[in-house]
C-alpha cells in the first residue's frame, strides 16, 4: 500500500496557521511559536516540523518558499535567509529520512503581487517573480524536490475593464518557458505541475480547472513540460464533483500529483478541509490504480485543522483520518478493479465503437457520407439506458 499512498504533509497549513478567519483572531498557539518572524523561530518551526512528520511516518513533505524562510528587506537578504533555513532542511532530512515530494513559491502573500505575479501588468514585478522562481528551483533541487509547483491564486482578474487577458495569457506562458529554461541549466530532474483553482483569491483565475490549464498548456506549447497538481478542493469550486479533475487530468495523461483534501460543496470558499469520505478516496484511488500510480507525485495533504481543533493531538488524528480514509479508498478500488463489475459495464455501453461504423468513428476515420449512409439502411437508433442507478449501486456495494 505505500507505493500507492505516497502521503506528504503541508508545512504552510500544519506549521504556519494560525486559525484565524475574517471573522476572529488566532486560536492556535503552537509551544514552539514565540509569534516573531525571527530565523531563530523559522528554525525552531522546522524542528518541530520534522518531528511531526516521522511521530506521523510519513515519508514526504512540501513547503512554499516563504513558509520556511522570512523574506529580508531585498531580494539577496530574502535569498540568504531561505538558504540557512535550507541548510537545517537537508540536515534534518538527512537525520530522518524524509523526501521532499514538491517545493513551490509563494507568489500570492505579498503586497507586490495584487495585481498578480506572471500575469502582473507591471514588467518590474513579473521579473521580480522570475528571480523568486530561480531561487525555489534551486532550492528545490538541492532538497531533492520529486516535482515544482506552480499556484497561481493572484493569476487572474477581478474586472475586464482593466484587463488584456491575452497579454497576461501570453506573459504567463513566457513566464513558464523562463522557468523550463532553468530547470534545464540546472540540471533539475523534477516533475514541473500546474495547480487549477477557478477563483479565489482572484474573481477570475485563468487555471479554472483540469481541461482549462490542459488546454493553455497545449496552446502554448508547454503538455510535454507541465503536468497538473490537483486538489479536490479546487475542483468543487469550479462547479465539478470531487474526483472530476483527477479523471480528466489522468485520461489525457496529464495528472500528476493530488493535493488531497476537501472543501464543502454548500459553501462558497476553499476551506482545505481533511478528506475523511471513503467513498471520494475510492474513487481517487480508482483512478491512480487504473493510471498505474502516481510517482513522482503523491498525495498531500493540503487541509489545516479546524480553528476550534486546538489540541496538538488534533494534528495527528486529522492526519491518521485522512490516511485510513485514503487507505480503505484504495483496497475498496483495488478490489473494484479485481473483480471488474464496472469495467465490464462500461465496456458493453461503448460495444458499438469495436467493429463497423462504430470502429472507424472511433478510429477517425469515417466520413459524414458513410454515416448518412448507415443510417439510411440501418433506420432510426434505439436509444439505451444509462442505468446510472444501478452503477451507483454497485459503488455503494464495494465501498
Amino acid at each position: 500500500m505505500e507505493d500507492w499512498l505516497r502521503f506528504s504533509v503541508c508545512f504552510w497549513h500544519t506549521f504556519r496557521g494560525t486559525g484565524a478567519d475574517p471573522f476572529g483572531f488566532p486560536t492556535l498557539h503552537r509551544p514552539w511559536e514565540d509569534g516573531s518572524d525571527s530565523m531563530e523561530n523559522a528554525k525552531r518551526r522546522l524542528r518541530a516540523a520534522f518531528e511531526f512528520f516521522t511521530k506521523l511516518g510519513v515519508k514526504y513533505w512540501t513547503f512554499h518558499d516563504r513558509d520556511i524562510a522570512p523574506e529580508g528587506n531585498d531580494l539577496a537578504e530574502t535569498n540568504k535567509n531561505l538558504d540557512e533555513v535550507v541548510d537545517l532542511a537537508v540536515k534534518l532530512q538527512e537525520e530522518t529520512g524524509m523526501k521532499l515530494l514538491w517545493g513551490t513559491c509563494n507568489l500570492f502573500a505579498n503586497p507586490r503581487y495584487m495585481n498578480g505575479a506572471a500575469t502582473n501588468p507591471d514588467a518590474h514585478i513579473v521579473a521580480h517573480a522570475a528571480a523568486q522562481v530561480k531561487k525555489g528551483l534551486e532550492v528545490t533541487k538541492r532538497l531533492g524536490g520529486r516535482n515544482f509547483v506552480f499556484w497561481g491564486g493572484r493569476e487572474g482578474y477581478h474586472t475586464i475593464l482593466n484587463t488584456d487577458v491575452l497579454a497576461e495569457l501570453s506573459h504567463m506562458a513566457n513566464f513558464f518557458k523562463m522557468a523550463v529554461a532553468h530547470k534545464k541549466k540546472i540540471g533539475f530532474s523534477g516533475q514541473f505541475l500546474l495547480e487549477p483553482k477557478p477563483k479565489e483569491p482572484t474573481k477570475h483565475q485563468y487555471d479554472y480547472d483540469a481541461m482549462t490549464v490542459i488546454g493553455f498548456l497545449k496552446h502554448f506549447g508547454l503538455d510535454k513540460d507541465f503536468k497538473l497538481n490537483i486538489e479536490p478542493n479546487h475542483t468543487t469550486l469550479a462547479g465539478h464533483g470531487y474526483e472530476h479533475d483527477v479523471v480528466m487530468a489522468s485520461a489525457f495523461g496529464m495528472l500528476g500529483s493530488i493535493d488531497s483534501n476537501t472543501g464543502s460543496p454548500d459553501l462558497g470558499w476553499d476551506t482545505d478541509q481533511f478528506p475523511m469520505d471513503v467513498k471520494n478516496c475510492t474513487m481517487v484511488m480508482k483512478t491512480v490504480l487504473e493510471m498505474g500510480g502516481l510517482t513522482p507525485g503523491g498525495l498531500n495533504f493540503d487541509c489545516k485543522v479546524r480553528r476550534e481543533s486546538t489540541d496538538l493531538e488534533d494534528m495527528f488524528i486529522s492526519h491518521v483520518g485522512a490516511m485510513d480514509a485514503f487507505a480503505r479508498g484504495l483496497k475498496n478500488a483495488a478490489k473494484l478493479r479485481q473483480e471488474g463489475v464496472l469495467t465490464r459495464l462500461v465496456k458493453e455501453r461503448y460495444l458499438s465503437f469495436s467493429s463497423g461504423i462504430g470502429a472507424k468513428i472511433a478510429k477517425g476515420a469515417a466520413t459524414m457520407e458513410e454515416c448518412e449512409e448507415y443510417i439510411l439502411q440501418k433506420g432510426e437508433p434505439k436509444a439505451a439506458s444509462g442505468k446510472q442507478e444501478k452503477y451507483e449501486a454497485i459503488l455503494n456495494h464495494y465501498v
